[in-house]
């Protein structure tokens, strides 16, 4: 028999104004009572095998493609539109294109750029380590991606600076308030466009190891990307190697600032690195949900979706479930899990820089763990807004010793 989901007695969730551990609290009381809740927005999934479940089904959509449609009151600072992202688009074209530039993003593409990234953290933590103590957001964070990500594109170092002004503005899209960002959004998405299309222009010249010249050679039974798609697809990866960098590297020492023994075992034991980026993302993830649609009418386990439904998951919820995790509320960079976290998502949306931000995590675990001990914070961490959708510490005061060299 099958229910309409607005006739069914669920719990009521509501996360706004809570903190993260009030939030996890919420979401395991709601998972305790139904496998689904109601939300202020629609419903909400809390348990792994719906989030998965929900994330790989082709007839609920991205989100981000009502987001980026069209507003009322179209105007010289509100475009009437924008080229869509693969971030937002379904169907044939998304699975075209995922298939074309899936080999511009394997874990061996991310390898090739590990000295660039110990070389980058390596400075930054240096600069930092004999004073004792550091802002790690401002210090560290947020310069660490973007010399990457140029040298990923093959730009120059000096343009750095401008890479980091788009990246800010273009992540406005997630944290919730358009009236006020999309003008800036809209204007950093045309300068990076132009940006890029130079650079591909010159590529289309003189090709070189970088990923501009990857996507020009990309070819599959005669089809190619255009100049736009590549630079749609270069937007893509600022999002996918920039912000969500920078807050899960925020969020992971965070973590490990509340657990010293885990630190010291990372120090003892890098080789722990790859398992220690995936249990900090389980523990505590930068993305916590991703928002869907119905875009048809949709029955699942007896539910009956109409089209147009709004359904969040929970990535932190499945990331907690305790019918998937062994003690899943306890941090261990040991701990062999037999499922994947889910702060990458799943399905068709899988995050398309997930081997690039695990090799940046990777990393900047081994070398700030070999530089530093006695990791603790020097005041109560300041977390962004819980309406961001890109989320971690705004200001991560630390203190610290440097760690004696054997």
């Amino acid at each position: 028999m099958t229910t309409p989901v607005d006739e069914l007695d669920l719990p009521d969730l509501d996360l706004q104004g809570l903190d993260r551990l009030q939030a996890l609290a919420a979401v395991a009381d709601a998972r305790s009572q139904h496998w689904l809740a109601r939300t202020p927005m629609g419903y909400a999934l809390t348990d792994y095998p719906d989030v998965v479940a929900v994330l790989r089904d082709r007839r609920f959509h991205s989100a981000l493609s009502l987001v980026a449609r069209p507003r009322a009151g179209a105007g010289p600072d509100r475009p009437a539109a924008r080229r869509p992202s693969i971030l937002e688009m379904e169907g044939d074209e998304h699975a075209r294109l995922r298939r074309l530039v899936a080999p511009a993003f394997t874990p061996l593409s991310a390898d090739r750029l590990r000295p660039t990234m110990r070389r980058v953290i390596g400075d930054l933590a240096a600069a930092v380590c004999d004073a004792g103590r550091c802002e790690l957001v401002g210090d560290v964070c947020e310069p660490y991606p973007i010399p990457i990500i140029c040298e990923l594109l093959g730009a120059p170092p000096d343009d750095a600076g401008r890479f980091s002004v788009w990246a800010t503005d273009i992540f406005r899209i997630f944290n919730q308030d358009l009236d006020r960002d999309l003008p800036l959004i809209a204007r950093a998405a045309q300068e990076l466009g132009d940006y890029v299309r130079s650079l591909i222009e010159q590529r289309r010249q003189s090709p070189g190891a970088d990923l501009l010249s990857d996507l020009i050679a990309v070819e599959q039974s005669g089809d190619r990307l255009s100049t736009s798609e590549m630079s749609m697809l270069v937007e893509a990866v600022l999002m996918a190697g920039t912000d969500t960098t920078r807050n899960q590297l925020a969020c992971t020492v965070a973590l490990f600032a509340e657990h010293p023994a885990q630190w010291e075992l990372l120090a003892r034991r890098p080789e722990l690195a790859p398992r220690a980026v995936e249990e900090s993302m389980r523990y505590l993830g930068a993305v916590r949900g991703t928002v869907r649609f119905a875009a048809e009418e949709v029955e699942y386990r007896g539910v009956l979706f109409p089209r147009g439904t709004i359904v969040s998951a929970s990535l932190a919820g499945g990331n907690r479930s305790p019918a998937i995790f062994s003690q899943p509320d306890c941090f261990d960079i040991t701990a062999e899990r037999e499922v994947g976290q889910l702060t990458f998502g799943s399905g068709i949306h899988h995050c398309l820089g997930a081997a690039l931000a695990r090799a940046e995590l990777q990393e900047a675990l081994v070398v700030l763990s070999q530089l530093i001990t006695d990791l603790q914070l020097d005041a109560p961490v300041e977390w962004k807004p819980s309406t961001f959708g890109i989320w971690g510490p705004a200001r991560l005061p630390l203190r610290f010793r440097r760690r004696p060299q054997a």
